[in-house]
């Protein structure tokens, strides 16, 4: 199916360069002088390489024909995440390297959409947001104002994020699974 560049959003798959590629970026860009364009980085399903490509906003990219469908995380073992239907309660496994980073994010029962093409898993989407705990963050510096820089947090997981100056160790937080950002904090 053909779509214009600027419809190319974070999660899709699309054919370039004789490839499939997973979309993991968009920026949509209008420059003072010419014509506007979609700068995006992908990572190729087969081979694992990133790719930073421009697009104009009248170009078309073929979108690739896949089949989504929602499973459950189960468990991990090694180098293997677990997953089942919901629906047939078949079970398939996925390499942690197609999962990436957000493996760590993985928690018992939680619902996926893990996407197919040709029967084979190329990609795990997770909810938008996420609870996480904080394990640990540095302290906040006294008059240190509101609209200050953020400072590093390590989660509960284990993956390093940065979280205002109020949030402090043990809090519970939500965050943006696309983008790894701090979104709220739990109350």
């Amino acid at each position: 199916m053909k779509i214009t560049a600027i419809e190319i959003k974070p999660g899709m798959i699309i054919e370039h360069k004789n490839d499939y590629w997973n979309v993991l970026k968009t920026q949509h860009v209008k420059p003072g002088k010419g014509g506007a364009f979609n700068q995006v980085e992908l990572k190729s399903v087969i081979k694992g390489i990133k790719l930073n490509e421009r697009f104009r906003s009248n170009e078309t990219v073929e979108k690739a024909e896949v089949e989504e469908r929602k499973f459950n995380f189960l468990y991990i073992d090694g180098e293997n995440c677990h997953f089942m239907d919901n629906e047939t309660f078949e079970q398939v496994e996925i390499l942690k390297a197609v999962v990436g980073e957000k493996h760590k994010l993985l928690k018992e029962n939680l619902g996926v959409t893990i996407s197919f093409m040709e029967e084979k898993p190329i990609s795990v989407e997770l909810p938008n947001n996420i609870e996480c705990t904080i394990e640990s963050t540095d302290a906040a510096i006294k008059n240190q104002t509101a609209s200050s820089s953020y400072k590093p947090a390590i989660l509960d997981s284990g993956i390093k994020i940065d979280v205002p100056p109020f949030i402090e160790s043990g809090e519970k937080i939500i965050i943006d699974t696309r983008t790894l950002e701090y979104v709220k904090r739990v109350s």
